[in-house]
This record gives structure tokens, C-alpha cells and sequence, in this order.
């Protein structure tokens, strides 16, 4: 794991990058994501997981080009076809992965496209706890991170946040994952998945946005046990 160091914070829009977002009936709330994402991350592919909503539509008009499964696949198989899109549509140099509901921050996932960029790094993991107080109950936080010590002994990679949906990865890193876990497994996965190419990485700090639509959409303690055990029996 690199050491930190501070990255400037680049006001251009990154254009070697692109997003993939996964979504799933999130049409209240995906055209304001992605509109506010846009000004930084001109290029962005959400993959409509079989929605029973008008979310491609509100994704399309926003700006996002949609990649539609015709049915519901699960959050691990949305984020590897939006993958595979950006490697075989595209020359971008970064994928960052990024949540449909709103929690996830434009300028954190800048910041981080722009360590991996000046660092050197073959990807960068997001990380709720890394700096200041996070919006996560004791509950959840333990489980947390019990998930992140059973990844980091299984990877070998020493992490505080193995479970968090923002990610950066540079395109040599992408072109390695595989995902054969549709659903909430695929996070452990794609861990394991990254650890295995050896590449330079580290952890950044995020701030995460729990609303209550969010939490409604999965952010419950329960989701957090879910995870876990896919973790453990995966």
C-alpha cells in the first residue's frame, strides 16, 4: 500500500475518466447524480439493471449513456458490463465506479482519479473511516470492520473500508476484473480480483452521504450483515 500524499485539486473536468454506475430503480434521484457528477465527469455509462422504473430514461437525459440489462442481474454484473463497455468503447485511462443513490461525492472521486494519476497507482479504494467522524452507527461500523480485517487477511491488502462503492481504477487494473459474482458478493471479489495484479494502490478518504432514500435502497444494518456473510461464505 503507497503512502498518501496531498493531491491538488485539478478544477478541469476529467476527461480520461469515465464512470459506471450501476442502477437499479433509482429514477427519483439518478438525473440529479448524474447532473451533478457531469461537470466533472464528462463521460458516463449507467447500466440499467433491469429497472421496473423510468430510470434509463431519466439516465439518458442527464447525459449518461445507458447500457440496459433486460432483466435484473445484480449490482456485480451491472458494474462489469459497464467495465467491459468502457475498455471495448473507449480509450479512457481511469473507470471510476460510483452509486447511483446520491451518497457518493463528484470531487472526492476527482481527487482520487487524481492520485491515481500523480501517484502512480493502479487503483484507489474509497474509505468512510480513514478521516474524521463518520455518519455510521456502532452497529454497522463493527461489521465494517470486521468485513475489512477478514478482506485484508484474505487479500493481503491492509485495508479500513473494503466494502465501499467508489472506486478508481486505472485502465491496466480494469482490464483484470472478472466478475463472476452478480450480487453483493462481487465486493469482496472484486478486492481479491485487485490484490491478485500486484499494482500500487491505496486507500483515500471519502465522505459518504446517508439520506434516507439511500438507506431505504440498502444502507440498512441488515444489507451490512448480508455482506458479511458473503463474505465469509464466498
Amino acid at each position: 500500500m503507497s503512502t498518501p500524499t496531498a493531491s491538488r485539486q485539478d478544477p478541469s473536468p476529467a476527461t480520461d475518466a469515465w464512470l459506471v454506475i450501476p442502477l437499479y430503480n433509482e429514477a427519483q434521484v439518478i438525473g440529479s447524480v448524474i447532473g451533478a457528477a457531469r461537470g466533472t465527469f464528462p463521460h458516463i455509462v449507467a447500466v440499467d439493471d433491469g429497472s421496473r422504473d423510468d430510470s434509463a430514461r431519466q439516465a439518458e437525459r442527464a447525459g449518461a449513456i445507458v447500457v440496459r440489462h433486460p432483466v435484473n442481474r445484480g449490482q456485480g454484473a451491472a458494474l462489469q458490463t459497464g467495465i467491459d463497455y468502457v475498455l471495448d468503447r473507449t480509450n479512457a485511462d481511469y473507470i471510476v465506479t460510483f452509486d447511483a443513490d446520491g451518497q457518493h461525492s463528484p470531487d472526492d472521486a476527482r481527487a482520487m482519479v487524481s492520485a491515481a494519476r500523480e501517484e502512480g497507482l493502479g487503483f484507489v479504494l474509497g474509505s468512510r473511516f480513514l478521516e474524521g467522524p463518520s455518519p455510521v452507527g456502532p452497529a454497522k461500523r463493527f461489521i465494517l470492520g470486521l468485513a475489512a480485517k477478514v478482506s485484508s487477511r484474505s487479500s493481503g491488502m491492509r485495508m479500513t473500508d473494503a466494502h465501499n462503492g467508489l472506486r478508481v481504477l486505472r485502465r491496466d487494473a480494469a482490464e483484470r476484473i472478472n466478475l463472476q459474482q452478480d450480487r453483493m458478493a462481487h465486493a469482496s471479489e472484486i478486492i481479491r480480483q485487485l490484490a491478485a495484479t500486484g499494482l500500487p494502490w491505496r486507500e483515500h478518504p471519502v465522505t459518504i452521504t446517508y439520506t434516507d432514500y439511500s438507506r431505504a435502497k440498502g444502507q440498512s444494518l441488515w444489507n451490512s450483515i448480508n455482506i458479511l456473510v458473503d463474505l465469509l461464505f464466498s
